[in-house]
């Protein structure tokens, strides 16, 4: 179900930002996303106030923002306010301020801030089991997710404006940080678990990770470290500099404590992998609002519906495409899914040139705006939308390395037989609705009403032959009544 525009502003230690969201509400899609280093926790360690500079810079953020809502007309929209204003002396003050613009302003206790961060990976990892860890400017939370639901939590003073580096700097984080994992019971939940990484600071140690072993695709949600490149990651920060231009200054000047703090946080809890997430407190409050039914959609196959929507030729029938030639493919359900939303893609280049269509649907499938699809996924959905437009090999060899061959070459039959089933229906429901595929030891059958053969025309037979070819089977065409 789609829904109208909803936003979140969250004022946080380090920035203040606006995310504006449409789609449907298991998937919701950034429309709009400004963000404005107000660092409004850089002065509590001085005497425990926001500075006057700081307030200055948030408050005409927020008038900014407050004047873009009215204009995109987006009635439902969530202030929040997080460790900064949380634990200023001063924070009362500024929350009166920013409702002198007419923003109904919400401090969220540490306690719900790091449960909202829980959610918000929940939201983007259905499944998640482990640890999530939040790292702000002004905080640390650490949050236990685990069958669907936020555990065990706590909020540690550790971000990355309160942290000082030196060694009586690092001493004094890890101690904090390891009796506050052991008060609030997370290693037992976290041992051998992922730790799901969320927070500006962390995404750019991520980023730092994909420049240095030149990662082929860019996609920072979902990437996976193994947690002893953490301690490489520590010596990549202290050596910023070589990254200037593809990270902003704010990130590299926290990256040699963002690195010091995820080191210590794998010495502590021991994970079994690094995965960063993209999801946090702000989608935490989107998913907090979701029904039970709702949340157990998948984002992937709803994220996927929704951008094929606008793209469709005579309406949605991705979903009768997966039908139509889920006959051919006995596959398990987390390739199954990707077959679905490969599907829910597979008109959306109709509009381009013909010899651009391949290069759209890759381009959809390897950058789309996706959750709880992995690097290899993606590519996986890029191979099948790559053959589904008629173009074998992915643009750039490189991505075959992150799936095993098999999977490749079945996405690859798949394209194949959406293909088949594009050609035959012309885009139109209704056809596939009267035809089928079957499967045989021996043969691949196109199955088309009586009086209705000419369906299966020379253009479908070719591409029948192409399909039944790569499944080493004979191509045949069979009417009944």
């Amino acid at each position: 179900m789609a829904r109208k525009p909803v936003a979140v502003v969250d004022i946080g230690s380090n920035s203040v930002r606006l995310v504006v969201y449409s789609g449907r509400q298991r998937a919701p899609t950034p429309i709009f996303n400004e963000k404005v280093m107000a660092g409004l926790g850089a002065g509590l360690r001085d005497d425990g106030n926001l500075s006057d500079d700081s307030e200055r810079k948030a408050l005409a953020a927020l008038s900014r923002y407050k004047l873009l809502l009215r204009h995109m007309g987006v009635k439902d929209a969530r202030v929040v306010a997080t460790a900064a204003v949380r634990d200023a002396g001063n924070g009362p003050d500024f929350v009166r301020e920013v409702e002198k613009l007419g923003l109904k302003c919400e401090i969220v206790s540490a306690l719900d801030e790091a449960r909202y961060s829980g959610l918000g990976v929940l939201s983007a990892f259905p499944g998640a089991s482990g640890v999530v860890g939040d790292l702000g400017g002004g905080s640390l939370e650490l949050t236990e997710v685990g069958d669907g639901e936020t555990g065990h939590a706590t909020s540690l003073p550790l971000g990355v404006l309160r942290v000082g580096l030196g060694k009586s700097g690092e001493q004094a984080a890890r101690d904090v940080l390891r009796r506050g994992i052991k008060d609030a019971g997370l290693l037992k939940s976290a041992r051998d678990k992922p730790f799901y990484m969320v927070g500006g600071s962390w995404r750019a140690l991520a980023k730092m990770d994909m420049i240095t072993t030149d990662f082929p695709l860019p996609a920072m949600h979902h990437y996976r470290m193994k947690p002893e490149r953490a301690a490489e990651l520590r010596k990549l920060a202290d050596l910023a500099t070589i990254f200037e231009g593809g990270l902003s200054s704010a990130r590299l000047a926290s990256a040699p404590v963002a690195a010091m703090l995820l080191e210590q946080i794998v010495r502590t809890l021991e994970p079994s992998e690094l995965i960063v997430s993209a999801f946090g407190l702000r989608e935490g409050l989107l998913y907090s609002q979701l029904d039970e039914k709702m949340r157990q959609l998948d984002p992937l196959v709803e994220a996927a519906r929704d951008a094929g929507g606008g793209e469709r030729r005579f309406g949605e029938h991705g979903g009768l495409l997966h039908e139509w030639i889920s006959p051919l493919f006995d596959d398990p359900p987390k390739l199954k899914r990707l077959n679905l939303a490969s599907c829910l893609l597979a008109d959306v280049a109709w509009q381009a040139a013909p010899m651009f269509r391949a290069d759209r649907g890759v381009e959809m499938a390897l950058h789309g705006d996706w959750t709880a699809v992995d690097a290899p996924g993606r590519v996986i959905m890029a191979q099948a939308l790559s053959s589904n437009f008629g173009r074998e090999r992915l643009p750039d060899s490189r991505l075959t390395q992150l799936c095993k061959p098999e999977q490749l070459e079945r996405a690859h039959c798949w394209g194949l037989a959406m293909r088949l089933g594009q050609r035959i229906s012309g885009g139109v429901a209704s056809v596939l609705e009267k035809t089928s595929l079957n499967l045989s030891r021996t043969a691949v059958t196109l199955c088309v009403p009586h009086r209705e053969e000419s369906l299966a025309g020379d253009a479908v037979r070719r591409r029948l032959q192409r399909l039944a070819d790569a499944l080493d089977r004979k191509a045949e065409v069979a009417a009944f009544i």
